[in-house]
């Protein structure tokens, strides 16, 4: 008669992801953000499949209408603008302007202020010094105000919106990625790759840069929100996408002449810029706390 006996294995710790995947939906808000800015850029990607009208289609005698459940008609459920244009039509096509200009302006600032503030860790003497001079004097000024000043020389159009925006948010990823860099080129691992003979761009982007980037996607995430609101009032103030284009910050400024008559011309654009900005810092507030080793926990 042979006895079985039962070998205890000792549990398998949890993977980086899982950790990060518990941390990140144990925190309700980051969960409701993402979902929304999900169904956000869903919307922008079928547009033309989700809005029931053209935005541009002009209906003539329908101008001003208000939303259905005001007593408007069931063909514009949010009523029409200044134009007989279906508002419903134009904020979904909003989202593809303004999520795509604060996608692409954090991209472009990112990429180059990553590189400057890894440059300016690793040269820190003259060309550091230097750096950060003209950093400082980026984030002394009012953000808004110098993103209107940026836009006026640069004229008016998505491509200048988009370039504009990036000047203005890239101070942020230099001091960052500066002060991130300057750590990590005390570690013992940055000595050794630089000992066995790798290169400069080596040492940059393939030893120190994938330590740094924790802190850098967070940070990514705001300033993409900072973005949108930054797109939102350069187009509010006529610097930005013209006219007729559907974009939320030039339906508001469009709107801002109908504010006592109408409105509603003025709320769903703006209501669409605070739930996308809204969105947008919850889900960087979830990354926060999964991205940080002290709050990985399993409960």
């Amino acid at each position: 008669m042979t006895t079985q006996t039962a070998v205890q294995t000792a549990p398998v710790p949890p993977s980086q992801w899982q950790l990060f995947a518990a941390t990140f939906f144990r925190n309700k808000g980051a969960v409701l953000g993402l979902v929304v800015l999900i169904i956000m850029v869903i919307s922008a990607l079928l547009a033309p499949l989700l809005a029931p009208h053209d935005p541009y289609q002009l209906f003539t005698g329908k101008e001003q209408l208000p939303p259905a459940f005001l007593g408007g008609e069931a063909a514009f459920p949010l009523g029409t603008d200044d134009a007989g244009r279906d508002t419903l039509s134009r904020v979904i096509y909003g989202a593809r302007y303004s999520l795509f200009i604060g996608l692409c302006a954090t991209g472009l600032s990112m990429l180059i202020g990553v590189s400057l503030g890894l440059s300016a860790a690793f040269w820190p003497k003259v060309w550091g010094k230097g750096v950060m001079l003209v950093n400082d004097i980026l984030m002394s000024y009012p953000s808004l105000l110098l993103a209107i000043i940026i836009a006026a020389i640069l004229g008016p159009s998505m491509t200048n919106t988009i370039i504009t925006i990036a000047l203005v948010c890239m101070p942020p990823f230099i001091r960052l990625t500066r002060a991130t860099a300057m750590v990590e080129l005390q570690r013992d691992y940055f000595t050794a790759s630089k000992v066995m003979g790798a290169g400069t761009l080596r040492l940059l982007f393939v030893t120190i840069l994938p330590n740094c980037m924790a802190p850098l996607i967070v940070q990514a995430t705001m300033i993409f929100s900072t973005a949108i609101l930054e797109a939102g009032a350069i187009g509010f103030l006529g610097f930005g996408v013209q006219p007729p284009d559907a974009e939320w910050g030039a339906m508001l400024g469009t709107a801002r002449q109908y504010i006592q008559s109408n409105v509603w011309l003025a709320i769903w654009p703006g209501l669409s810029v605070f739930l996308a900005a809204l969105s947008i810092n919850l889900t960087g507030d979830g990354l926060r706390d999964a991205l940080d080793p002290k709050l990985k926990q399993v409960s």
